[in-house]
């Protein structure tokens, strides 16, 4: 089983930040994984200040994307398994989606993820069951006051989308930055290129990405669709414009 490349995946949520630790230290903690067990880890995906749903996860989505191209993974190194997902639903969900995909998932807290060992399946949806939970009471304490502050108009937190900037708990638009996704918009509206291409051209240029990484046809896709750029922030099922932050 040795000499086998992996595909990391890494997670944080904002408001749980203190119980899960920072991005770097799940990624130390999958490096430290893979060499002391003999496995290549050729890449890692990211997704900070994000929630476990699937809405939203531009990293998740890079990292399937990039598992049903042209690669040499072998399997998915989490951190832990409520680092892919705390939903149980979703948790299956993803997992049968790796399995379609020839690919196994590892994690360096429990063992045997994808084990058809009914056992093992057990404990894993028994864990799913739990982070649940959490999720739940999590959701409670911190929705309500999201949700007035969304209604406000105001940041609720998250990821920042490419173009603005977090300051004094609010968006402002980042001069610099906004430019490469104007361009984005310009290349999909009026050259009429594909999500890929649009990557594609993307890297060529070195243009750089939210996180610093490449740029995957679910991003641009991910880009496209936010409705931010076109001056609406979104929190649940609650929609304030903003003309200020609007681009398009």
């Amino acid at each position: 089983m040795h000499n086998r490349k992996l595909v990391g995946y890494c997670r944080v949520s904002t408001e749980n930040q203190k119980e899960e630790g920072t991005i770097e230290i799940q990624e130390q903690a999958l490096k430290e994984y893979a060499d002391t067990n003999g496995y290549e880890l050729i890449t890692t995906f990211k997704d900070e200040g994000v929630s476990g749903g699937l809405e939203n996860r531009p990293g998740l989505a890079e990292l399937f994307s990039y598992l049903e191209g042209d690669n040499q993974a072998d399997a998915v190194l989490i951190y832990r398994l409520d680092r892919l997902a705390r939903d149980l639903y979703i948790q299956e969900h993803l997992i049968k989606k790796l399995e379609m995909l020839h690919k196994s998932i590892l994690s360096t807290k429990e063992r045997d993820l994808d084990s058809n060992d009914p056992m093992r399946k057990a404990f894993r949806q028994f864990m799913g069951i739990v982070s649940e939970l959490e999720k739940s009471f999590i959701t409670m304490r911190l929705s309500g006051g999201r949700i007035n502050k969304a209604r406000k108009g105001g940041y609720a937190g998250g990821r920042v989308a490419l173009g603005y900037i977090a300051e004094n708990n609010d968006l402002k638009i980042d001069d610099v930055a906004i430019k490469i996704v104007k361009e984005i918009f310009y290349l999909r509206r009026y050259k009429k290129l594909g999500f890929r291409r649009i990557a594609r051209f993307m890297n060529v240029k070195n243009a750089p990405t939210v996180r610093g990484g490449k740029w995957y046809p679910a991003t641009i896709k991910y880009i496209l669709n936010n409705n931010l750029y076109r001056g609406k922030i979104t929190y649940k099922d609650v929609e304030f414009k903003r003309q200020d932050l609007k681009i398009l």
